[in-house]
């Protein structure tokens, strides 16, 4: 299993929109995760039929219209780039729902879907419903933005993050895991990270690894990759002079985050 995605080959899949990845179940080895990240020229047009899959349509850059057949949501989206750091606006759609999306701009759009067969209400994502959390101290701090967590019933089995991280500092750290399903101690989920740095040309690097080290992959990581965590520990370092972005899709049979710190460096946590 490869856990490193590079950017894809740009291929147009319609009118002014560029296919930059596509993250299946079948094609790429997890259960509970896929992704697609698309680019949108002005008046671009994208339609999509869900089947067996829930999807958070979250708006990295630009504005977009979403429309469904019960809903449109107009001119949604917060920021022109990522970097300028604030929430933005994402919309939820359950199974069996069919939705277009119009670029009222230049914008990039992420897709984070789970597997699921609920028919739930089709929700809105506005900025200001982000809660905004500053975790860690020292050289581990970062700024997180709450789009779907554990504890909201707008999904089924979805929980979309963004988290920004200064140069200097580690994130995803210390080190931890939840891929065992054994409540209220841990929970299973998978994870994808879809990366971008400031500047563009810089890289973070990434660590997943299991205890035994069956897995044990470190990673230089480049703007607009994607990093896939089926299991085990997986902490990003962030070098000085750049940036970090990135997005996090979670699920799994059940909709809750319990993670396990690596013992070895728990201590970490502590420290005066």
């Amino acid at each position: 299993m490869s856990y490193l995605k590079r950017e894809a080959i740009n291929r147009e899949i319609g009118q002014s929109v560029i296919e930059k990845h596509h993250i299946t179940r079948k094609k790429d080895g997890l259960e509970y995760i896929e992704l697609k990240l698309l680019s949108f020229e002005t008046g671009g047009e994208y339609l999509e039929k869900l089947t067996d899959l829930e999807v958070c349509v979250v708006v990295l850059e630009g504005r977009v219209s979403v429309y469904s057949k019960d809903n449109e949501y107009k001119n949604i989206g917060t920021r022109s780039k990522i970097f300028e750091k604030i929430p933005t606006d994402s919309v939820y759609f359950s199974s069996g729902k069919i939705f277009k999306i119009v670029a009222e701009e230049e914008a990039k759009v992420v897709f984070c879907y789970a597997p699921s067969d609920k028919e739930l209400p089709t929700r809105l994502i506005r900025a200001k419903d982000n809660q905004v959390e500053y975790r860690g101290r020292y050289q581990n701090k970062r700024m997180v933005h709450n789009i779907l967590d554990d504890q909201n019933i707008i999904s089924d089995k979805l929980i979309v993050v963004e988290v920004y991280t200064d140069g200097g500092n580690w994130s995803s750290y210390p080190p931890h895991k939840h891929d065992e399903n054994n409540l209220p101690k841990e929970s299973f989920l998978e994870e994808t990270y879809y990366h971008e740095l400031n500047p563009k040309q810089g890289f973070v690097f990434q660590r997943v690894y299991t205890e035994d080290r069956q897995i044990d992959e470190t990673m230089a990581v480049e703007n607009e990759n994607v990093v896939l965590v089926p299991k085990g520990y997986h902490p990003v370092s962030v070098p000085d002079g750049y940036d970090s972005y990135y997005l996090n899709i979670m699920a799994g049979p059940i909709k809750k985050w319990k993670f396990h710190n690596d013992k070895a460096h728990e201590w970490l946590i502590d420290r005066v």
